[in-house]
């Protein structure tokens, strides 16, 4: 008499620890994207005003010349000579301060970002001036 085996596999499917994984990294990126903060230049493109700027309230104009020189109102100097105005700047103005930065088309994109760091230093608002 032949003895039959009964092996039945079964075809069920335990959700239960994908669902924990799932949740796991649900939480993990959910913490993670909020510890994360953007190290964001503050840049301010010029719009329209209706208002007349007086000489008093002229912004101090940072400009780039094609051969990477800076100039500072009109006076050549080298980026020390920048972070020694810019800090003048934020103890007679206050934080917050505004400048004009007037790069040149030709100017390396390094000696921008110079001037877009010492902003981001002294939290001055670094206003691009664009030729037309």
């Amino acid at each position: 008499m032949p003895l039959k085996r009964k092996s039945k596999t079964s075809s069920e499917f335990s959700m239960s620890s994908m669902t924990d994984i799932i949740f796991l990294l649900l939480i993990f990126f959910m913490l993670t994207s909020n510890l994360v903060a953007p190290n964001a230049l503050n840049l301010k493109l010029p719009g329209k005003s209706t208002s007349r700027s007086t000489d008093e309230d002229a912004l101090p104009d940072v400009s780039i010349g094609s051969d990477g020189q800076y100039f500072m109102d009109g006076r050549r100097m080298d980026a020390s000579g920048l972070d020694r105005e810019f800090a003048s700047l934020s103890r007679r103005k206050g934080k917050g301060f505004s400048i004009l930065l007037s790069p040149d088309n030709q100017a390396p994109v390094e000696n921008v970002v110079v001037v877009m760091d010492l902003a981001l230093k002294y939290d001055a608002n670094a206003i691009l001036a664009s030729a037309d």
